[in-house]
């Protein structure tokens, strides 16, 4: 007992001597107190009034894509509808065409759009291309929440422009970052395992969610759709993509009318990569001609076998002009064109150059 009285006396005698020694100058509460006098900051920065037009004016194209999915309830054979991803997609025309990007809503039974106003709509799709990871998807709301995006141009771009992305990062909704474009010209997989080819690198924030949004340019025109990000954390790593403007707008008015993509070919069967290393050959070889296809009334030779011995067709060493050495370069070069317009291939024939218009055809 006498242990803890002195204890106690003890902490009485420090905690006085600590008051009366405190260094800390203490003020009594003043009830008369006003806030600190606010300073005016002045007019915002060119750049600052250039960004707040830009989202002003393009947020409300913006919405945001919400998927689902049917699966089996875990404890009944009920198929129930469960979340299986968002991303985001903007106003193509006043008609309720939305685009996004196909993975967006690849596997999906299901796809709402949010507007800016909030309200919720059921989404038809319309068309589809995996293989430019570009979908076109149709809503029923009023033409007063419909706010078309304003289409740009891509040809002209150039390195370390600056550029804006609006979408709905981890849910997050319209949100806008800016950056530059980093690089042009580059190419990624589609999920469908194609090279897409003339991307825009942007450092531009792109998160999961920022997927189908738009990607625009300084006067607030679209120049792309956000497609993917490099992240080995699958988080913003400094890298984006956006698939152009110029393919957007050869693609999405396909799908409209279509509901995919009617691409312009030869109406020929090409020898893969493999088969030309084999044999040694420079370009690409012609195995077959499709009868009254466009190869066929182009007079192009097909590759033949009589008795055993193997007679080369014609060999395709350029279309329009440009260099080829794979099938993949013919239809990517292919497809800078439409179908019923007329080309010149480029090809080896018995050891000579020969140059054949060709009046291109559709290939499903």
């Amino acid at each position: 007992m006498k242990t803890i009285t002195s204890f106690i006396i003890l902490f009485l005698i420090l905690f006085g001597l600590w008051l009366i020694f405190d260094p800390i100058q203490r003020q009594p509460l003043n009830p008369d107190a006003e806030p600190r006098v606010v300073t005016a900051r002045g007019d915002l920065a060119g750049d600052e009034k250039n960004t707040i037009e830009v989202f002003k004016n393009n947020s409300s194209s913006v919405v945001f894509v919400t998927s689902s999915t049917l699966q089996r309830g875990l404890f009944s054979l009920n198929a129930v509808e469960i979340p299986q991803g968002t991303g985001s997609g903007f106003v193509w025309d006043q008609e309720g065409r939305i685009v996004t990007n196909y993975h967006v809503i690849s596997d999906a039974s299901s796809v709402q759009i949010t507007m800016a106003d909030n309200s919720t709509w059921k989404a038809v799709l319309v068309g589809a291309s995996p293989d430019k990871d570009l979908a076109v998807l149709q809503i029923s709301a009023p033409k007063n929440l419909l706010q078309p995006i304003t289409v740009g141009e891509s040809a002209n771009l150039l390195v370390g422009q600056k550029v804006f992305a609006i979408g709905n990062p981890f849910g997050l909704d319209r949100t806008i970052t800016s950056g530059i474009i980093s690089a042009l010209g580059r190419q990624i997989k589609s999920v469908s395992g194609r090279l897409i080819h003339g991307m825009i690198q942007t450092d531009a924030a792109i998160n999961p969610g920022n997927s189908g949004g738009p990607l625009l340019d300084s006067a607030g025109r679209l120049i792309g759709v956000n497609t993917a990000i490099f992240s080995p954390s699958g988080a913003y790593a400094g890298i984006g993509f956006a698939v152009p403007v110029a393919e957007v707008n050869r693609v999405v008015p396909e799908l409209i009318h279509y509901g995919k993509i009617i691409r312009p070919g030869i109406g020929a069967t090409l020898a893969d990569e493999n088969l030309m290393a084999s044999v040694g050959i420079k370009g690409v070889l012609i195995l077959t001609v499709e009868k009254n296809g466009p190869a066929d009334k182009a007079a192009l030779r097909s590759t033949t076998q009589y008795r055993g011995e193997i007679n080369l067709g014609d060999i395709i060493t350029k279309v329009a002009g440009v260099q080829v050495s794979s099938y993949d370069d013919i239809r990517n070069e292919l497809e800078r064109f439409r179908v019923g317009e007329e080309i010149v291939l480029t090809i080896t024939r018995d050891g000579s150059s020969l140059e054949v218009p060709i009046r291109l055809g559709a290939v499903e």
